[in-house]
């Protein structure tokens, strides 16, 4: 849980931040999908936007986490040690 929190928290301001300056910069009615006008309305497109921002930082965030991973981490052997294959160094007997 906690580490649900250290990536959805951030990536939720990074999010709302990234939209603030999109929508300043950019019209929502104004943007084409493939060549064609959206067709979507500002507050559909405002949503989306904030989504699709807040899902890229979380992703950020994520991968962030993911390489935090200590070396006793990513080489723990998620079986007990009674259960461990033969040859294993970990395994006791």
């Amino acid at each position: 849980m906690r580490k649900a929190i250290w990536i959805l928290w951030p990536s939720f301001i990074i999010g709302g931040a990234a939209e603030t300056v999109f929508f300043t910069l950019f019209d929502p009615m104004e943007l084409h999908l493939f060549g064609e006008p959206a067709g979507f309305g500002r507050i559909a497109v405002y949503t989306g936007g904030f989504f699709a921002f807040w899902a890229f930082a979380a992703a950020s965030s994520a991968f962030t986490c993911f390489l935090q991973r200590s070396a006793e981490e990513i080489n723990r052997c998620p079986a007990e040690p009674q259960g461990r294959p033969e040859g294993c160094p970990k395994r006791t007997e």
